[in-house]
């Protein structure tokens, strides 16, 4: 059997930018994808398409025993931090359990590395910037689950010679985002709105700040990581280096849609988020020579062009809330 790369999540928004790059290095692809964020257009015609979740165990193990894989990329969650304070059991049968499934395959088939997409959340409200030596304090079950597989991969190693690469990516947009997701990626949420003419929704003052990530920056640097052996065993922050508040993204997201910075906006009282949260990116830049060469109205505005062709999507209510209590109101039923 030829060597082949498994990527979960590889018809959603990263992961199939991955995907993309692993298949323009002539690697053999396989997805594993459930298509509960992620959706077939976004899938490269070339990569063999498995649908189903890692939560399955029995699929998992099938995927490992029927394939040689080498490489892992393990792209797939359900990454909403908000709305994780009320699908704490849903977060970590999928985001945590899912995982686990797919370390245990990976260990017993000898998968040469296992690149895991963490996220800034496991850092919660915490020193800034935050750095790879920073003791992580998530703050929502999302960042708690992320930490979790972060740890254990570090246990794998030890125990069974694992090799892992871990990325900490932070707010990232781009074409493929799904715009049709109430609760997570406020790029997309807020171009989604504008198409149907609906107000915007801030939480809070719009004060908080982010660091906003396009694609096209991140998804080459995670691709060839499984090339450099300095990555290996090792934890990188990647993302954007310039600050912006809410209220400033809101505009440039507003001037990349329409001909005015000028639009509705609906304000509602501050929800439990961590109000500022940036990173240093030193580490991945010495190590995988990354570096940002797209800025924020440059990265919008190629966003908001796709977004413009592919029209509205309409916005997908979840539904297996699990706590009501202090829900915010504009994501209640």
């Amino acid at each position: 059997m030829d060597d082949k790369i498994l990527v979960t999540g590889g018809a959603g928004f990263i992961g199939s930018h991955v995907v993309d790059e692993l298949i323009e290095s002539d690697n053999q692809v396989i997805v594993l994808d459930d298509l509960s964020g992620g959706f077939e257009e976004n899938l490269n015609p070339k990569a063999e398409f498995i649908k189903g979740s890692t939560s399955d165990k029995e699929l998992v193990s099938k995927i490992f025993s029927e394939n040689k894989i080498s490489y892992v990329f393990h792209i797939g969650a359900y990454a909403a931090e908000g709305l994780s304070h009320f699908i704490r059991k849903f977060n970590y049968e999928n985001n945590l359990m899912g995982s686990i499934n797919l370390i245990n395959e990976s260990i017993k088939s000898k998968v040469k590395c296992f690149v895991f997409t963490s996220s800034i959340a496991v850092y919660g409200k915490n020193q800034l910037p935050m750095t790879e030596e920073t003791i992580p304090e998530p703050e929502d079950p999302y960042g708690i689950s992320k930490l979790a597989i972060e740890q254990d991969l570090k246990a794998a190693k030890q125990m069974f010679g694992l090799n892992y690469i871990i990325f900490r990516p932070h707010n990232v947009y781009g074409e493929r985002q799904n715009i049709g997701d109430r609760y997570r990626n406020v790029v997309g949420i807020f171009m989604n709105k504008i198409l149907q003419n609906k107000p915007l929704t801030i939480f809070g003052d719009g004060e908080q700040t982010r660091a906003y990530t396009y694609i096209g920056d991140v998804a080459p640097i995670i691709a060839k990581s499984i090339s450099e052996q300095k990555a290996y065993n090792e934890i990188f922050n990647i993302g954007a280096e310039e600050r912006y508040s809410l209220n400033i993204l809101t505009k440039e997201i507003i001037k990349s849609m329409k001909e005015t910075d000028e639009h509705e906006i609906d304000h509602q009282p501050p929800r439990k988020e961590v109000m500022h949260a940036y990173s240093t990116h030193e580490k991945v830049m010495n190590v995988l020579g990354y570096k940002t060469n797209t800025s924020l109205s440059e990265g919008l505005k190629k966003m908001a062009n796709w977004v413009k062709q592919v029209g509205i999507k309409e916005s997908q209510e979840f539904k297996n809330i699990e706590i009501e209590e202090n829900l915010p109101p504009s994501w209640k039923k």
